[in-house]
């Protein structure tokens, strides 16, 4: 969120003195930029948790030695399915975050994609698993409150900050229904 109203601060400071339909010319060239960069980001980050995963219950099953490395076929797996996901379930998520959560202009959606490709690789440069899903969400906010406070929508934040924190109990219910079968069985 700080990055994203930091960078749009910072931009709209930058280009003070241009005209508006030159910015946003320029903003929708660049946004190509900035989207690729946070795709790059949201591959290396969630295909990399979920191959992990996999490579972590081969280990367990059996089926890998510990020292053995992911196989390529995990790999490319868990980059087609973030790839097929983003592209066909990625729009409704760009609706609520980019036309719901805030009114985004293209210099606001150049800033919060830029903010968020930075959050992205700069963590998985580290080494540090984040929610591709939190940093866009965080940057749009940011972006859209430096226009102003109320230009957020609240009530939708909410919304998306209550289902991240029901994702996690509601899958472990989910595991739980469909392990225990097996189990008792």
């Amino acid at each position: 969120m700080l990055l994203g109203f930091l960078l749009m601060i910072l931009t709209y400071w930058a280009l003070r003195r241009a005209r508006q339909g030159k910015v946003n010319v320029w903003s929708r060239r660049f946004q190509l930029v900035s989207s690729a960069l946070y795709s790059l980001g949201h591959g290396g980050n969630d295909a990399q948790k979920t191959a992990g995963i996999i490579w972590m219950l081969l280990i367990a099953s059996g089926h890998l030695h510990p020292k053995e490395p992911i196989p390529n076929w995990v790999i490319s797996i868990c980059y087609i399915t973030i790839g097929l996901g983003t592209a066909f379930g990625g729009w409704r998520i760009v609706r609520t975050m980019g036309m719901r959560l805030t009114a985004l202009q293209p210099i606001g959606g150049f800033c919060a994609e830029t903010a968020g490709a930075i959050a992205l690789l700069g963590s998985a440069t580290l080494g540090i698993p984040v929610s591709t899903t939190h940093t866009i969400t965080g940057a749009i906010v940011g972006v859209g409150s430096m226009r102003r406070f109320s230009a957020v929508r609240w009530g939708v934040a909410r919304s998306v900050v209550l289902a991240w924190i029901l994702t996690i109990p509601c899958t472990a219910a989910m595991s739980a229904l469909v392990y225990l079968p097996f189990r008792l069985g």
